[in-house]
């Protein structure tokens, strides 16, 4: 029965998969060909396959860069998880506090961060300021959506809870918390790709030469000696990076909400 039903999902899985890969399939060969016919030089856009085959060569550089924004990436996440989920239950749980931190939030929100960073690095190390750059990208979604969420329980099971007499944290862990579930894992979903833009923005304005190096930084030095197919293959490592993210994040809230949830019950189109 189970590998019936394996059997069963695959053509859901291919009708839902099958034409985003083969649209980027159908792309990377168009590339290929439009660099093949019109023989354009390496420095000016490179093929698809130069590009692998530079990813395999220079793996020993790129892909410990990649570990190192990698890391730089979900460790501001889960400090913007914490912060973020922490802070809107402050403010679910008393107004006061939410009327005089909100403010100092919104503004760090709306301030760009590529003006935040070079502050940063005059009172912090480069890593630590790279990672503090991320984190302040990755907070305010998670703690908007996650506040929202406290606050759109039912107000009838609310109403039913102080009939019952339940305690404020009763009411907020039986209560709020489940309703805030969905709200929380859509702020999740964003803040991990804005940790990775974060992080990003950081080390290109840190620099960090050396060990230590991300993958901004692994650019930058390509760019300065005009190695454009190590540029792609960086912005390559980056995209996977960000879609393998999303991928996760999104498997999480799929097996998180599982079936009582409407945006995980939702049906095929």
């Amino acid at each position: 029965m189970k590998s019936s039903g394996a059997i069963w999902h695959t053509p859901r899985l291919a009708m839902r998969y099958g034409p985003p890969v083969v649209a980027f399939l159908a792309m990377l060969a168009a590339w290929e060909a439009y660099v093949r016919l019109r023989d354009v030089p390496p420095y000016i856009l490179p093929a698809p396959s130069l590009v692998l085959e530079t990813l395999v060569a220079d793996r020993g550089i790129l892909l410990p860069a990649l570990l190192v924004t990698l890391k730089t990436t979900l460790s501001a996440l889960a400090a913007a998880v914490l912060g973020g989920v922490g802070l809107a239950v402050l403010f679910a749980q008393w107004k006061w506090v939410e009327r005089s931190f909100l403010p100092f939030a919104i503004v760090l929100q709306v301030t760009p961060i590529v003006a935040i960073a070079p502050l940063l690095l005059i009172y912090l190390e480069a890593p630590a300021a790279v990672l503090v750059c991320a984190f302040l990208v990755a907070f305010f979604p998670i703690l908007a959506n996650t506040e929202q969420g406290l606050a759109s329980a039912d107000r009838n099971l609310a109403d039913l809870f102080k009939l019952y007499r339940a305690t404020r944290w009763q009411t907020l862990v039986y209560l709020r918390l489940p309703a805030a579930l969905p709200y929380f894992l859509g702020g999740l979903r964003i803040g991990g790709g804005l940790a990775l833009i974060g992080a990003i923005v950081a080390e290109l304005a840190a620099g960090n030469a050396g060990k230590g190096a991300g993958l901004a930084f692994r650019i930058a030095e390509a760019g300065y000696r005009l190695n454009i197919p190590r540029m792609f293959a960086a912005l390559a490592l980056i995209s996977a990076a960000g879609i393998a993210i999303f991928a996760a994040l999104s498997g999480l809230s799929a097996y998180l909400l599982g079936r009582w949830h409407d945006s995980a019950a939702a049906p095929e189109r």
